[in-house]
């Protein structure tokens, strides 16, 4: 097998002009976490949690004694694993960088090459600095990381900046002792000398922050010691941690993932974008109370926080690549309230924000998940506190999430699950008695008989089966024939009718075998008149009522959060829509040239594609959506269980029948082993 490297995933060239609808790129070593901002140098969001400089930007460029930003031209930015690539030019400079986070440092390094593209003359070359460093005594329980007024220092072609306290710092300048250093002491950090007609002069730019001087000293002296082995150093990193993910026994990670091999290109790169835009997520921060971890957002928002919700989209991925991480973090939610919380941050291990309706049907999937790919099926026995103080084995646990929705069950036997901020949060009307958790209650019961089955307790196994097929019923009364999508109830017993991909994706990956054909064919029929696009999807028909309520674009009509196309797809191909979904793979791939997927990205209306792939959606006001988010994994659930149809039962068994319109080879592990499947001999 062909393994990835940071080349496979070399985004689209995308040119970014003053304030124009561009999330630009992040990195991140799993330690340090910093986004690029739109400039061809400065960096913005540089966090190494505790120590933070929240969203402030630094390094904004100077040419000529003005505001390269200033100029009007446009920066052309490329992102890969290991770096990001930006250019540009004015009055006659061109001015080229690479970024990078050093491994194993609290920093962030980029190498500025500025050209002379005009007469012999002088370059004056400054950098504006700011910085907001903090050490937060507190959980982070907000988007935004910690962030606080400094005081700067000067210190030649440095400046440090230090908050109140002292309990943090920022070290950050050029490196070396720069020819041509105009030393005023001020914010920008200038250089001055003569470059000839097409002469070129190289600067180095590092920024480190950390609990105090020695430690960020240390930082900047690693770096400086060999810049261009830094750069190399991410490079080699990413190239083997991609490889790593692919091979057993690798000396980075507990497991692996299946490995694919196929002549479908646009299979291959959906199942390794998200592969990578999961283990774009690792934290293996020292100061983690639980170890290795992955964040949902990065690297704007939530920095320190792992919602629920998102990381059992990426389940399937978890449990093969590192099950140990993925059942401490059960663990640790298993002891906390999760009716009041929608996750978890990990520099405290408290709980963060309200409580989201999906997290039982979450944790369930989570638990399966790990059962069926690990074999651990003495995980189910183990004795956990809840957050009532009562010790119950796993199982019981399991068994209880599964039932929880007889505590919010109305007159109409179904479950209400709350308002807006319980379920989609930029949806009105998708609240109350939804369609898609209704189904995976009816999963959930099912999923946890047959844990129960796993260890003999066939009495408790029969009780759920039981009390699934009696909830299927009311859950198919939602539903709007002929329409192709179902209504939400409310409790005065009004019906709102949703066309939100969320009930399509979740009942077709949870009971798209006990619907009735004819259900099944509108349902498809629905998702790609109103839903499917040609490189992405809407979370929302135009055509709903609620479609002019937000412009949020990963739950609204002119985008999707990242999973929802991955889902949508598996729900698809469940429902009998395969034809659809194989001409659909090809516009998808397209998508991928950004770097990892965002928290939403926008559909082909709502803004200019990227390369023919939909545009990730910015971070600002309206819409507050990060560059990277962690359900990335969804997309290897797609390909492998969607569209090879590959299924891996409770107890580990791998069955499958491989698909005439795909040619190939998967190599899957298991508790039971190793199984190779493979599209029979043309």
């Amino acid at each position: 097998m062909r393994l990835p490297t940071v080349d496979d995933f070399t985004s689209a060239t995308v040119t970014d002009t003053y304030d124009d609808m561009i999330s630009p790129p992040g990195l991140t070593n799993h330690w340090a976490v910093a986004q690029v901002d739109h400039d061809v140098v400065a960096v913005r969001s540089l966090n190494v949690p505790p120590i933070s400089q929240g969203d402030s930007v630094s390094a904004r460029l100077y040419l000529d004694g003005a505001l390269a930003q200033a100029s009007g031209q446009g920066v052309d930015v490329a992102w890969r694993p290991d770096r990001v690539t930006r250019s540009t030019a004015v009055n006659g400079w061109r001015v080229e960088t690479v970024t990078v986070c050093p491994p194993g440092q609290p920093a962030v390094l980029v190498r500025i090459d500025v050209t002379n593209d005009g007469p012999d003359r002088e370059l004056r070359l400054g950098l504006w600095i700011d910085s907001t460093v903090t050490r937060s005594g507190k959980p982070w329980l907000r988007a935004e990381p910690p962030q606080a007024p400094n005081r700067l220092e000067a210190d030649g072609a440095r400046r440090w900046g230090i908050p109140d306290g002292d309990d943090a710092v920022s070290l950050q300048g050029l490196l070396g002792s720069p020819d041509g250093l105009v030393t005023d002491g001020g914010r920008v950090i200038e250089v001055a000398v003569d470059l000839a007609s097409g002469q070129h002069a190289t600067y180095w730019y590092a920024h480190a922050i950390a609990g105090d001087r020695d430690a960020a000293l240390a930082a900047w002296d690693a770096i400086e010691a060999d810049p261009e082995g830094a750069v190399e150093a991410a490079r080699e990193t990413w190239n083997h941690e991609l490889a790593a993910m692919f091979t057993p026994d690798n000396e980075i990670f507990e497991g692996h993932l299946p490995a694919l091999e196929t002549d479908n290109d646009a299979l291959r790169e959906l199942y390794w974008w998200g592969a990578m835009g999961t283990l774009w997520f690792r934290r293996t921060n020292p100061a983690s109370v639980l170890g290795t971890v992955y964040d949902t957002l990065m690297p704007r928002y939530w920095q320190t926080t792992t919602f629920i919700w998102d990381y059992s989209l990426s389940s399937w991925v978890h449990a093969q690549l590192e099950p140990d991480v993925m059942r401490r973090q059960i663990l640790h939610w298993v002891g906390l309230d999760i009716n009041s919380h929608f996750g978890t941050e990990w520099v405290t291990g408290h709980p963060v924000g309200y409580w989201y309706s999906v997290n039982q049907y979450a944790l369930v999937r989570l638990t399966a998940d790990y059962v069926r790919f690990t074999g651990d099926v003495d995980f189910l026995d183990v004795e956990v506190e809840g957050p009532d103080g009562s010790t119950r084995s796993m199982i019981d646990h399991v068994r209880d999430w599964s039932l929880a929705w007889q505590d919010k069950r109305n007159p109409s036997g179904l479950a209400d699950y709350g308002g807006i901020d319980n379920l989609l949060e930029c949806v009105s009307t998708y609240v109350h008695e939804v369609a898609s958790l209704q189904a995976a209650n009816v999963w959930s019961m099912r999923t946890a008989a047959e844990l129960s089955r796993l260890r003999g307790e066939t009495a408790e196994a029969e009780r759920l089966e039981a009390e699934a097929e009696a909830l299927l019923p009311k859950v198919l009364e939602l539903y709007r024939p002929g329409d192709g999508f179902f209504d939400a109830r409310y409790p005065d017993g009004t019906r709102h009718a949703t066309r939100h991909c969320y009930d399509f994706a979740t009942v077709g990956t949870t009971i798209a075998a006990d619907l009735p054909e004819e259900q099944r064919a509108e349902m498809v029929r629905f998702f790609e008149a109103e839903l499917r696009s040609p490189s992405w999807m809407r979370a929302l028909s135009p055509k709903d009522g609620d479609a002019g309520f937000s412009v949020r674009p990963d739950h609204q009509w002119n985008g999707a959060y990242p999973a929802w196309p991955a889902d949508a797809g598996r729900a698809s191909i469940a429902l009998g829509g395969r034809a659809g979904v194989m001409e659909w793979v090809e516009g998808l791939r397209r998508t991928t040239r950004q770097g990892p997927p965002g928290q939403a990205h926008f559909v082909e209306e709502a803004a200019p594609t990227v390369d023919g792939g939909a545009r990730k959606a910015p971070g600002q006001y309206p819409y507050l959506i990060d560059w990277a988010c962690s359900s990335a994994g969804s997309w290897c659930e797609f390909i492998v269980g969607g569209v090879l149809g590959v299924e891996v039962g409770i107890d580990g068994a791998v069955t499958a029948e491989w698909p005439s319109d795909v040619a190939g080879s998967l190599t899957i592990s298991t508790a039971s082993g190793d199984t190779v499947l493979s599209s029979p001999p043309a």
